[in-house]
């Protein structure tokens, strides 16, 4: 253990204790009607300062302290991503493998100021989120919001950099929690309700992969620490990648479970940033980078993986280019973009797979950052009714710009580099093998042309002159300006989708290389060339199709091809079945056999308390009067006078005499 072996623990726990104790203390509206529902005469200045005096001083306080918290697990990352700790408690002592372990390694020092830096400018952020799209009270529940947000990357922090299946278990299940808690976070509403809990539940399922590997590891003898999972016994380590994979791809939102980030974009704005950029969405990419020798050591793991991410790429590329909502189309671009991170894994690309997701937190944030202004400033998401808006607010407007070009895949932008990244590892010879290497190149060159697509439509719609039916886009002026709370974090973040283009550059690369603990591919840097040729030219074919409104937008794939109707059809609906059947079975086959043994048991008990009351009974009654009989009489002689006992005397000493008598005579 490392000197600084106290950084990790202060690195995750501040976070922690902090967000546990805003939540703990949040306060709220008081008993009563959800805010929706109150009549019209209460939405006045009178009833705004009625709940506002209800609010307590912690929800007031919660968004600064929690600003400031972030700030120095900003400050604590970088210095553990330079300085690299190690901390470890015992947890599960007798299983090798089974402590509480965390360590700020290559991949870790990657991602942890990423996840930091990320949830401070979404904190950041949120000062400036009207209280009524949190709450809908003002200021109740900020202090719960902020606390819960703090947990949530708490739990991505742990995520991150825990080097046992124990250690995370516990990240993985906090963080589903978290996202559970989030996405339904305005409680009042159902369908939010309902929307957190498809997504806890298609995430939980999956999560129940790691529970399967966690089992298969101690019997397989490798233990418990990850970075010893490829030596487990084979059979067992099939079985532990397999568990791992299928949690993996449903924290990631792959296919066949991707229709639950559909449904997550009914939490909050800042909570849409934060999961789909650097936290829960993201570190399912980010455990199969973890285990990637694991998935080359089964042989199967790593082709089924990066051809999964591929396909991933193109369907869910398919879905956002069919979206008319714009943080559906984000959502569905999320899932496909982090698609390329699973294809890295399969491919044992660990330079590309890790620059992906550093470069899509900056880019993604953003875009689901700038939706939330314009959501707030014109009560709007669809993209009919957001042409335009890039020309009234010109600095969300340009940093939007910026990260849906980065998106695009537009040289020299961050995403530009990484993805090309990934995709050089299919003809890195020195690289794992992969069946029909050809084809899997081709087939996610086409979800990295489909980004451009579906970038395109974004861009095309922000700057756009016409609506789609000729009518007049959001016009320049108006007094409604968002404030630096919003704007800040978006140029940074814009910011940081220019310079981290320079992922590109071969000297970076190679630092970048030399952090994560990884090789780079000699085919990268010349590859990256023509994917620059590629990506200007079918992005700007795109956007030229884009405006003159020939875009195709497939409607089979608007509802996240089906996934969700599949899974209620296939999963939900035959488990519902399965239980009314088993209630049946149990209400007419099992619930009748205690009944019966029940009513026998009343029968003879009463039966037994007729014998006792009717036999029992009278048989000590009975005896009882005998015996009372009995003692009467022998009460009798008992009358004190002196002269009655001699008489008594004398008459047992004459029977005594004449018994003997007549026992001498007989004899």
């Amino acid at each position: 253990m490392s000197d600084a072996s106290w950084m990790p623990w202060v690195l995750v726990g501040l976070p922690a204790a902090a967000g546990a104790i805003l939540a703990a203390g949040a306060g709220g509206r008081r008993p009563g009607r959800p805010p929706e529902t109150e009549p019209a005469a209460r939405l006045g200045a009178e009833a705004a300062a009625d709940r506002s005096a209800a609010v307590r001083p912690v929800d007031r306080l919660a968004a600064p302290v929690a600003v400031l918290v972030a700030s120095a697990v900003v400050v604590l990352a970088f210095v553990s991503a330079v300085s690299r700790p190690r901390a470890s408690a015992p947890f599960l002592g007798s299983v090798d493998g089974g402590g509480f372990g965390l360590e700020v390694d290559g991949l870790a020092a990657a991602m942890v100021p990423t996840i930091a830096v990320v949830t401070l400018l979404v904190l950041v952020f949120s000062l400036g989120t009207a209280d009524g799209e949190l709450t809908g009270a003002v200021g109740a529940g900020r202090a719960r919001f902020h606390g819960l947000m703090l947990l949530f990357a708490a739990a991505a922090l742990v995520t991150a950099t825990a080097t046992t299946l124990p250690t995370l278990l516990l990240a993985w299940e906090v963080m589903g929690a978290m996202s559970w808690a989030l996405i339904g976070f305005r409680w009042s509403e159902e369908r939010r309700v309902s929307a957190g809990l498809t997504a806890f539940l298609t995430t939980r399922t999956a999560d129940l992969g790691l529970y399967v590997a966690a089992g298969a590891a101690v019997a397989g003898g490798g233990g418990l620490a990850l970075d010893r999972l490829a030596a487990v016994a084979p059979g067992w380590r099939d079985v532990v990648a397999a568990g791992i994979v299928v949690a993996a791809l449903g924290k990631a939102a792959q296919l066949p479970f991707s229709f639950w980030l559909s449904r997550a974009m009914e939490g909050p704005s800042p909570v849409s940033a934060l999961l789909h950029s650097a936290t829960m969405v993201a570190l399912g990419g980010f455990l199969l980078l973890r285990v990637q020798p694991l998935l080359t050591a089964t042989g199967w793991a790593g082709p089924f993986v990066a051809w999964l991410g591929a396909i991933s790429a193109v369907a869910l590329g398919v879905v956002a280019l069919a979206q008319r909502d714009l943080k559906q189309l984000l959502a569905a671009s999320t899932a496909a973009q982090l698609a390329f991170v699973v294809l890295a894994a399969g491919t044992g690309s660990l330079v590309g797979g890790s620059a992906q997701l550093v470069a899509h937190a900056s880019t993604k944030a953003l875009l689901f950052l700038a939706a939330g202004v314009w959501l707030a400033l014109l009560g709007t998401r669809s993209l009919d009714q957001l042409a335009g808006v890039a020309r009234r607010w010109r600095v969300v407007g340009w940093s939007a710009t910026l990260g849906a070009l980065s998106l695009a895949g537009i040289a020299p932008l961050s995403l530009w580099a990484t993805k090309d990244a990934v995709l050089a590892s299919l003809l890195d010879p020195a690289g794992p093998r992969v069946p029909a290497a050809g084809l899997l190149y081709a087939v996610a060159l086409v979800g990295a042309a489909l980004s451009a697509a579906y970038s395109g439509k974004i861009l095309a719609t922000l700057w756009s002159a016409r609506l789609p039916g000729g009518a007049d886009p959001v016009r320049p002026g108006g007094d409604e300006r968002p404030g630096a709370a919003r704007t800040v974090p978006l140029v940074v973040l814009a910011t940081g989708s220019v310079v981290l283009g320079a992922l590109a550059l071969p000297p970076v690369v190679s630092w970048f290389a030399g952090t994560v603990g990884a090789s780079v591919p000699a085919v990268v840097w010349p590859s990256l060339i023509g994917a620059a040729v590629l990506s200007l030219a079918v992005a700007g074919v795109t956007v030229w199709v884009v405006r003159a409104g020939r875009l195709p937008e497939p409607g089979w794939a608007r509802h996240w091809l089906g996934l969700e109707e599949a899974a209620h059809r296939l999963a939900v609906r035959p488990a519902f079945a399965l239980a009314r059947a088993l209630d049946a079975a149990d209400r007419r086959a099992v619930e009748p056999v205690p009944l019966a043994a029940a009513t026998l048991a009343r029968r003879a008990a009463q039966a037994l308390a007729g014998f006792d009351l009717h036999v029992l009974a009278g048989a000590v009654s009975l005896a009882a009067s005998g015996v009372r009989s009995l003692a009467e009489r022998a009460r009798r002689p008992q009358t004190g006078q002196l002269h009655q006992y001699y008489v008594q005397a004398v008459l047992v000493a004459t029977a005594a005499i004449a018994l003997l008598v007549t026992s001498a005579l007989v004899r």
